[in-house]
């Protein structure tokens, strides 16, 4: 099945974790794909080179979505080379968790710059340059439905991009494009994983129906569906893909 033949997507932070896996599979579905990295550019050609070598169609460009001028250019140079945007994925984000008590004002603006004012530019200029009933796809966390202590600012970025995405569904929708969130749980992705005891991890799989972590296979079969035109009554939701955690 090829339903995204000659869609052209683009995924922001996809030169690893799910980002990078969910490239590989809109390439597999027919789709022209964008490797958007920041500083990964071996990861990020390495991701092209993966796709075109199993008969895909992706480049990769360097963009800080967290910059206006740069997602321009994103844009910019995807619409050269495929003539078109038709779906977004706002996949690129950090993660710093520790005590709210414990951040610096340097930190707390550095994941709201990257997890949120990223999200909300690249929507901003998708409004002038995404194609009439085209795809916004945000990632977000279940961790913005669990009170996890030391996820404060994290879930606070990821609830701030549940807002923006029902409301801006709702202005946009004029032009056909649907706007929704995918909200993961724990992943086995470096982003996850980094900096966190096996005692931990396990402690926080306990908390999921299946007693596991998810994967990230586990998460790109909805990212797929909600590109479809099958899924063109479904936007301004934010759903949760965790395992029954949250």
């Amino acid at each position: 099945m090829s339903y995204l033949k000659d869609k052209t997507v683009i995924i922001t932070g996809s030169s690893r974790g799910l980002g990078k896996n969910t490239a590989i599979e809109f390439a597999k579905q027919g789709a022209n794909v964008i490797i958007n990295y920041n500083s990964n550019e071996k990861e990020a050609n390495d991701v092209v080179d993966k796709i075109n070598n199993n008969g895909g169609n992706a480049i990769a460009i360097k963009a800080n979505v967290g910059n206006s001028r740069e997602i321009n250019h994103l844009f910019d140079t995807t619409i050269t080379h495929f003539g078109k945007v038709d779906i977004i994925i706002n996949n690129a984000g950090i993660m710093i968790i520790k005590p709210l008590k414990d951040f610096s004002e340097e930190e707390f603006d550095q994941q709201f710059n990257t997890n949120v004012k990223s999200v909300f530019l690249m929507m901003k200029i998708a409004a002038e340059k995404l194609e009439d009933n085209g795809r916004i796809i945000n990632i977000s966390s279940s961790t913005s439905k669990l009170a996890m202590p030391a996820y404060s600012i994290y879930s606070a970025t990821k609830s701030a991009v549940e807002q923006m995405t029902r409301i801006f569904a709702k202005e946009i929708g004029h032009r056909g494009i649907t706007v929704n969130s995918v909200l993961p749980g724990p992943m086995n992705t470096e982003l996850f994983l980094k900096g966190k005891s096996d005692e931990l991890i396990d402690k926080i799989a306990s908390l999921s129906a299946f007693n596991r972590i998810g994967n990230v296979e586990d998460i790109i079969p909805l990212i797929l569906f909600l590109a479809k035109d099958d899924a063109q009554w479904v936007t301004g939701q934010n759903i949760g893909i965790n395992g029954g955690m949250a």
